[in-house]
């Protein structure tokens, strides 16, 4: 079985990403952007990327998880949606997992892809949290930094970050990710991949 990539809430931001073009914020910015979002909140978190980086092919997708745990897989659900969709840069899907693995050969490979086209890139993980949080979204101009509940030393990733919280944090972390609805992953993907189509069709209007 593959190893897993777990997150909390306070996995999310754990410092510089390789590749990314992020600055260091203070606490109370770091506090402010780590707010869950509902789906008009990511909504809006798409948009301000898509005024920022309005061409669709300057976009990778890096969507971490594995199709092997129902909770772990909200990264691969909305990779294969946003391939379906027809985004050019998409690392991670049902077929083929960016799971803990994958994770440095894939920041590795968008280093290079960062390098030679300039994308901007934006990190998908699933993670647990608060009651009041599940079925939210924590999205923050920044990095992810996958692994960093369970102390695995992977590489922080992403120049804005979207964490999908999709069970409750807790002591069996391992068991809540494998017990986690489909329904509930389900469907925070298929809001995810609508906020993110919908985002840059509304500039591509505009424009």
């Amino acid at each position: 079985m593959k190893s897993k990539v777990r997150m909390t809430e306070q996995s999310i931001g754990k410092g510089p990403a390789r590749g990314s073009r992020s600055r260091g914020k203070s606490k109370e910015a770091e506090a402010d952007t780590l707010a869950i979002r509902d789906a008009e909140g990511l909504s809006e978190f798409m948009a301000s990327i898509a005024r920022r980086e309005p061409d669709p092919d300057r976009i990778l997708f890096i969507c971490i998880g594995t199709d092997r745990s129902t909770g772990d897989a909200f990264g691969p659900l909305l990779g294969s949606m946003l391939k379906e969709q027809g985004w050019k840069h998409v690392i991670g899907t049902l077929e083929e997992p960016c799971d803990a693995h994958a994770v440095e050969s894939a920041v590795c490979r968008a280093a290079v892809l960062q390098g030679s086209d300039k994308l901007t890139l934006i990190a998908v993980d699933a993670c647990l949290g608060k009651p009041q949080s599940v079925g939210g979204f924590i999205t923050r101009e920044g990095s992810l930094q996958p692994g960093a509940a369970t102390g695995r030393r992977l590489p922080a990733v992403g120049d804005y970050s979207i964490a999908g919280v999709v069970n409750l944090n807790g002591v069996k972390a391992y068991g809540m990710l494998q017990t986690t609805s489909l329904h509930l992953v389900m469907g925070m993907a298929k809001q995810a991949a609508r906020a993110i189509r919908e985002a840059w069709l509304a500039e591509a209007n505009n424009g």
